[in-house]
């Protein structure tokens, strides 16, 4: 008998005893004794008719005597029943007693199915509690197992094995070039095996993805299998953990010996950085389901024949946590890396997302792509959709320019905030920002400006952007310094031509602090330090922020460092003061142009600023 049948048995059992105690006790009261009146009972007592009454509560049992024809010895009895009155009678008694009727007081007795309903029902309320929370918790636990019978969960026969053919292709995946030829050569392997079993050469069996969030991972793996036109298994690392320990081992065993069966085949196994971390730091002296899945895993893919052509892919923006024995020869024998997409590979991409959409004749996706540094090709997919989404919002039939312009910024920035700014604060906000473009502007090593506004983006005040020409893999002293002095250059202008300085540098300050320790402590751009690794934290690779480490110095050196840290700091607010001494009317010329635009990009602010030039020169001219 299964399982299924054996519920619906059980569920047939309850509601037969729900039947039997709510209608039992009414078949039983319909033999029960008639009721008749008080009144009636106080006649029949008063005419000798009652030979025995028996109290139980306020219900009373009267057995009556009736002559017959028989003779006056003989006797039938006749049982009736009475429910005595609220208030005691002070005659009953008295009465029973002259009539010579005997007397039975007896406890009171109520149904049997109404007292085993009573008696039953704590103990229903426990089970129906328990049953809606083990119901809830079912419900949110992995891998849908409230779905699932027990004995499948417990199996892992229940987790299907998806696995299909994509129809995406190397097309598909744009600006990842060094990535796709790493791969390619697994297609030859997948398709013509006969070959590499001639030369005796053995294709890597596992081949580890690994970029930050966004660059393409999961794309690539399935556009190397829609290449190679082979079976493609995908799976998340995490649906192999479930609350009982080997259940993901289970899921291991029936994905690769499904994989084997469809050879020539690809496994993808996304985030295996959930299941594949060091082992050794669970509970339990490490023996938990994690570690199982990943032993499981590890041994799988030493279980591969030569004849067998599968490959298994692996994806993570975690490789720093993997355990070394995902990493050896044997396992992942190849790492692959994505980096974010550079200004030509942008732009490939998104050619790549923009073929389905109708493009405006002002759209230059050369311009997009440099102005969206640092977008990974989610990212970019991301800013075509919502672009293609504003358009259908304003009734355009096309994407223009204007929409992919205001998108990047949205996903940059953020959306626009309404806000109740007053004047003398927008002015000093206006002043803020044109210090920074003034600095930005005449500094001869720092990024072409992009753009500068007053208008509140997420949470940011106003913004000045910077994008730079060219991508830059090596940053050099100069750069950096221009950087800084950027970046202090609101600050200083509040100063220099208000007077005071305001918290709207609270983030400036912070990433010149955090970009000045890097030059010391890191880079060897101090004299206080010199050519002294001294960093507090290390930068992840993949994910975009510093990860703590241990101090190794001394608080001597600590101290070296803050010096040099300040130096470089007070250096680049002085440099940054010079310029806006220098040309103070030049600035005041675009604070005013600010105020009133809100919003001006690299040719305004050029005009402005050689306008204002043009006209501090025919001044001088004509005082001298």
């Amino acid at each position: 008998m299964n399982s299924d049948s054996l519920k619906y048995l059980l569920w047939i059992a309850a509601v037969a005893a729900l039947i039997w105690l709510f209608y039992g006790e009414q078949i039983d009261n319909a033999q029960a004794p008639v009721s008749i009146p008080y009144s009636e009972f106080k006649r029949l007592l008063a005419g000798g008719e009652v030979a025995k009454v028996e109290l139980r509560g306020h219900r009373a049992d009267i057995v009556l005597n009736r002559a017959v024809a028989a003779g006056p010895k003989k006797r039938s009895t006749e049982r009736v029943t009475t429910i005595l009155p609220p208030m005691d009678d002070p005659d009953l008694l008295p009465g029973l007693e002259r009539a010579g009727v005997e007397l039975q007081n007896l406890p009171s007795e109520e149904g049997r199915g109404t007292v085993l309903f009573y008696s039953l029902l704590p103990w229903l309320i426990f089970i129906g509690i328990y049953w809606f929370i083990w119901k809830r918790i079912q419900s949110k636990l992995p891998g849908g197992m409230g779905s699932r019978g027990a004995g499948d969960f417990l199996s892992g026969s229940a987790k299907e094995v998806r696995h299909e053919v994509p129809n995406v292709t190397f097309d598909d995946v744009a600006g990842q070039d060094n990535a796709k030829r790493e791969v390619a050569e697994l297609i030859n392997f997948l398709t013509n095996r006969e070959r590499y079993d001639r030369i005796g050469a053995e294709t890597p069996r596992g081949i580890l993805l690994m970029g930050p969030p966004g660059t393409g991972k999961t794309l690539l793996a399935k556009a190397l299998a829609g290449e190679a036109k082979v079976p493609f298994f995908n799976i998340s690392a995490s649906e192999f953990i479930e609350l009982y320990v080997g259940v993901g081992a289970s899921r291991v065993r029936t994905m690769f010996a499904e994989a084997r069966k469809r050879a020539p085949c690809i496994i993808f196994i996304d985030e295996i950085d959930s299941v594949g971390r060091t082992r050794g730091t669970g509970l339990g002296g490490g023996h938990d389901e994690r570690e199982q899945t990943l032993n499981q895993i590890l041994a799988e893919m030493d279980g591969f024949e030569g004849h067998e052509a599968v490959i298994v892919l692996a994806a993570t923006n975690r490789p720093d946590v993997l355990d070394p024995a995902l990493l050896r020869p044997g396992r992942f024998d190849r790492h692959v890396t994505l980096e974010l997409p550079d200004k030509r590979a942008r732009e490939a991409i998104l050619k790549v997302h923009t073929r389905h959409l109708p493009l405006a004749e002002d759209t230059d996706l050369s311009i997009v792509a440099a102005g969206t540094p640092g977008f990974s090709g989610a990212d970019i997919k991301n800013l075509c959709n919502e672009a293609a989404i504003m358009a259908v919002r304003e009734g355009s039939e096309a994407v223009c320019m204007r929409h992919l312009d205001e998108m990047r910024d949205k996903v940059m920035m953020g959306s626009v905030r309404t806000l109740a700014i007053q004047p003398d604060e927008r002015h000093r906000l206006a002043v803020h920002e044109s210090g920074h473009t003034a600095v930005a502007f005449f500094l001869p090593n720092a990024d072409p400006l992009y753009k500068v506004t007053i208008i509140p983006r997420g949470r940011a005040l106003g913004v000045t952007q910077t994008l730079p020409e060219e991508e830059r893999h090596t940053l050099c002293e100069e750069y950096l310094k221009d950087r800084l002095a950027v970046m202090m250059g609101g600050r200083t202008t509040e100063r220099v031509l208000l007077g005071s300085v305001s918290s709207g540098a609270d983030d400036d300050i912070k990433q010149a602090s955090a970009l000045a320790r890097a030059m010391v402590g890191r880079w060897g751009m101090s004299e206080e330090i010199g050519p002294m690794d001294v960093r507090e934290s290390e930068a992840h690779p993949f994910l975009g922020r510093e990860i703590a480490q241990p101090r190794l110095f001394s608080e001597a050196t600590a101290s070296q460092l803050d010096k040099g840290v300040r130096s470089l700091l007070t250096e680049a607010e002085q440099r940054a003061e010079t310029i806006v001494v220098k040309h103070r009317p030049k600035i005041e010329q675009l604070i005013a142009e600010l105020e009133v635009q809100e919003t001006l990009d690299r040719s305004q602010i050029e005009a402005c600023l050689m306008a204002a030039e043009h006209v501090g020169k025919e001044t001088e001219q004509k005082v001298s």
